[in-house]
């Protein structure tokens, strides 16, 4: 991994509303992360295509698609706020808690 990706990615990580993210939702993009992972960690090895790491990841159910009651309780909350990490043609979210 080259520390210039890692910065890169890393400049895309923010903040974001479930209204910004839910087109990416529509189009299966979206992937939810573990609170448990370290975004930019899930976010540099998708982007460097390191499939056992993510594969594992899928298996344990540490990041998966949106479920259907995930997308449900989002679209009644627009401005549900998660951290968010853009890795072509993927966001990666994390909810973030209760303010």
């Amino acid at each position: 991994m080259t520390v210039e990706l890692r910065e890169e990615i890393a400049q895309s990580l923010d903040e974001a509303q479930w209204d910004w993210i839910m087109p990416h939702a529509k189009r299966d993009a979206a992937i939810v992360v573990s609170p448990e992972l370290d975004l930019l960690d899930v976010g540099v090895a998708i982007a460097n295509n390191e499939v056992s790491r993510v594969q594992d990841w899928i298996e344990r159910q540490l990041i998966q698609k949106p479920s259907l009651d995930q997308l449900s309780e989002w679209n009644e909350n627009p401005s549900k706020r998660f951290k968010a990490i853009i890795v072509q043609p993927y966001v990666a979210i994390q909810e973030m808690g209760e303010n």
